[in-house]
Order: C-alpha cells, then structure tokens, then sequence
C-alpha cells in the first residue's frame, strides 16, 4: 500500500497564517474562546470563504454558529507553520536595531532563539547583548555549521547587506529575516523574507 504524503500548503495561504495568529491571539487576549470565520474576515479586510479555506486546511473542525475552538486553531497554524518548534537563528549586525532586536521577547513567542550575533566591529567582539555572544564575521560559517542553524536575521548598513546575504548563503543559512531596506540579488536563497 502506497503511503499517502500530505500536501504542502498553497503559498499565499501560508502568508496569510502569521496575519490569521496575530488577529487570533488578541482575540484570545479578550477573552473569545472562539474564532468566527466571519468576524476574522471582517476584521482583516479578507474574503470570508477564503479565510474558511485557509483555517479548514489546519484540520481543526469547526462549530456551526461558533467557529473554531480559538486555542486549538491558533495550535495548527503554529503546527502548519512549523513554529510550534523552537528554531535557532543567528543575527548579523549588533547596531542600535540589532541590539533591539536581541532584547525583543516576541521572538520568543513564536519559538525563535537568537543563539549567537555577529558584527565586524571588533569593539564588539566578546561584548554579551541582551545575553547573546557577539562574535567577528570570521567566525561566521563555522558557528553556523557547528550549531546547525538554518536561519538568519539581517540588520546591516544597506551597503553592507548583500556582502552579508552572500556570505549567509555560503555558510548554509536557508532563509534569512532581512531588516535592510535592500533585496537579495541570490537566486540561490528563495526563502529570504522582508
């Protein structure tokens, strides 16, 4: 008997998730217990059939006059995105939004640990910010292959940022969080965000 693989989910749909667990989320801060598909829609300016679509390939069943159970389908969206899992990330670039960003708690909520920083500024080379190492650049493609890490934040100078995309790209990083006002030329690295 063949094994039968689950489909991958559509593109735009998976956009959509983080828009859908933010609405979730302050609703679950107020106190709703439950997710209209209707009141979702209304609130995000969507199409109400399409949202329905979005939360059904979750798996989650929903309640007639309801909606969805509001904890466990912000659970499947986090499962669909993968974020119910802790994932490392690096973080190139310890300026005054670098350093921010290594305060930031939200990360955190969405199971994203900054496991170490770098910088080329050799000021800051050993310093701990917001308790995370910054290391040199040098040091770059080994840490990321020792720690297995996949995905990187960038908060460059824009003049710096594509020499750091490469340099990521080259050290194995998949995806980067890119925090500059410059897109990646790589054809190569088809999961970096903005």
């Amino acid at each position: 008997m063949e094994k039968i693989r689950p489909q991958p989910f559509p593109l735009p749909t998976i956009r959509r998730y983080p828009i859908y667990l933010r609405a979730i989320g302050e609703m679950i801060a107020e106190g709703e217990r439950f997710v209209s598909t209707y009141v979702l829609a209304e609130g995000l300016k969507l199409d109400t059939v399409l949202v329905r679509k979005d939360l059904a390939m979750v798996g989650v069943p929903g309640r007639p006059r309801r909606g969805y159970p509001a904890k466990e389908i912000q659970d499947a969206i986090n499962r669909a995105l993968g974020w119910d899992n802790a994932t490392d990330a690096v973080l190139v670039g310890v300026g005054s939004l670098g350093s921010a960003l290594l305060g930031y708690g939200g990360f955190e909520e969405q199971n994203l640990s900054i496991v170490v920083a770098f910088d080329s500024n050799a000021k800051m080379f050993g310093e701990t910010v917001h308790g995370v190492k910054v290391r040199p650049m040098e040091d770059l493609p080994r840490l990321v292959k020792r720690l297995k890490v996949k995905l990187a934040i960038l908060t460059v100078p824009n003049a710096s940022a594509q020499g750091c995309a490469d340099a990521l790209a080259a050290a194995g990083i998949r995806g980067i969080l890119n925090f500059t006002s410059v897109q990646s030329r790589r054809k190569a690295m088809p999961d970096t965000f903005s």
